[in-house]
């Protein structure tokens, strides 16, 4: 559309100017022949060759003789003739035309040659002209719109490849890669997103075995740790220490795991998204605060724990849910004195869960914040991932006084 307003703007400019030009080129023509063939006829004034003369014009022609008489074609005497007879030469317009009067002084008095020129003759070969320059105009914005359509398409071809690229890379596959083509500054762009998208690969490799390496590094001390475990006197506080050194190793080791498979699901989840996960709440959280309560016994704290009858099922999986449990678990042992109790509800819906942690602390200070900023000391990542797990599910987290709230639901989404 731009491009046919700008061409035909341009046309409008040209082609109006020149249209008029013929118009006056084809009226003055006829003008002028119509005055040479008057003026053939000036040389007889006066003989009697003029009757002959006026008889053999190419034109219908009259001459108004000075007694009174006409030669030739009949004509009404016009104010331009009688201006004529006074011994000026005019062109006047008249009905259908115009008319060319020649004035001829002779002896009896002013002799007038009337040349009549129509309408259809000024206006000869302009219709033509016109219509050749319209069908011109035509052609050039066809041609300009044809020309302003391949020249958008090699900018916007490589753009809708790029914003599908970028929707790739939105969805976790990080091999996908744009073939660069366009314009220079296009081009430029899908080149610098190709090394954004190995760059973010890199990192996430780097990340994954940042982690692993770190995990990997926590089992030489732990099997320490089991060994002295083992070493105590006290049979039952070996077994109880041996058994959270066990079960650490446990989380060491899924960690690992977890980093090294995470590269694998990403890739087979950018192709084919994965199956939902999903658990019983129910049987999670019971296992988990079971968990806990041996450490419960030990610091003289009460708990109180509400389960459903039957199964709750959530989309979270089972580690991720016992890991939810067990952030929220620890932060009421860490962060709260000895001796006071606490409580664990699981409530289900009809959309999943409600997950209920509460103790008889003084409750989450009033700078509490996000990731990495609890307002108690911590680091407030534990909340981060009780956060992450609710809103992974499509539910989310609320935190209000000494209780935290998780809605655990069955669909994605951020709550």
């Amino acid at each position: 559309m731009l491009a046919a307003a700008v061409t035909g703007a341009v046309l409008v400019a040209l082609l109006v100017p020149m249209a008029l030009l013929i118009r006056t080129v084809a009226e003055n023509g006829a003008l002028s022949r119509a005055t040479s063939a008057a003026e053939s006829v000036v040389v007889a004034v006066g003989t009697p060759d003029l009757p002959l003369a006026v008889e053999r014009m190419p034109v219908p022609a009259t001459v108004f003789l000075p007694d009174g008489r006409v030669l030739g074609e009949p004509a009404p005497v016009s104010d331009a003739v009688r201006l004529a007879k006074t011994g000026r030469s005019v062109t006047a317009q008249a009905q259908g035309g115009r008319e060319v009067l020649v004035s001829v002084r002779t002896a009896e008095g002013p002799v007038v040659i009337r040349v009549f020129v129509g309408d259809a003759e000024l206006a000869g070969g302009v219709r033509e002209a016109w219509l050749a320059l319209g069908l011109l105009a035509l052609a050039l914005v066809v041609l300009g719109i044809v020309l302003a359509d391949r020249l958008a398409l090699r900018v916007t071809r490589p753009v809708g490849e790029l914003a599908r690229l970028s929707h790739r890379l939105a969805g976790g596959d990080l091999s996908a890669r744009a073939e660069p083509g366009g314009p220079p500054e296009v081009e430029s762009v899908g080149r610098a997103l190709n090394h954004l998208a190995g760059r973010i690969g890199d990192l996430l490799e780097a990340e994954r075995e940042s982690v692993a390496d770190l995990s990997h590094r926590l089992r030489t001390p732990l099997m320490g740790l089991g060994a002295d475990a083992e070493s105590l006197r006290d049979p039952e506080e070996a077994a109880r220490i041996g058994a959270r050194a066990d079960a650490l190793e446990r989380a060491v080791s899924a960690v690992i795991e977890e980093t090294r498979r995470r590269a694998d699901r990403d890739a087979a989840e950018a192709v084919t998204p994965a199956r939902r996960p999903s658990c019983d709440a129910t049987s999670v959280v019971r296992g988990r605060v079971l968990f806990w309560s041996v450490l419960a016994e030990d610091q003289e704290r009460a708990f109180t724990i509400e389960l459903p009858d039957g199964p709750a099922e959530v989309a979270v999986s089972e580690g991720d849910l016992a890991a939810c449990v067990d952030a929220l678990l620890g932060n009421v042992f860490a962060h709260t004195a000895e001796g006071l109790a606490f409580a664990v509800r699981l409530a289900a819906t009809a959309t999943g869960a409600v997950l209920t942690v509460s103790d008889d602390g003084p409750g989450f200070p009033a700078e509490f914040g996000e990731r990495g900023s609890s307002g108690g000391g911590s680091t407030g990542l534990g909340l981060d991932i009780a956060r992450r797990t609710a809103q992974a599910s499509g539910g989310g987290m609320r935190v209000a006084g000494s209780a935290v709230e998780l809605v655990l639901g069955r669909g994605t989404g951020a709550g």
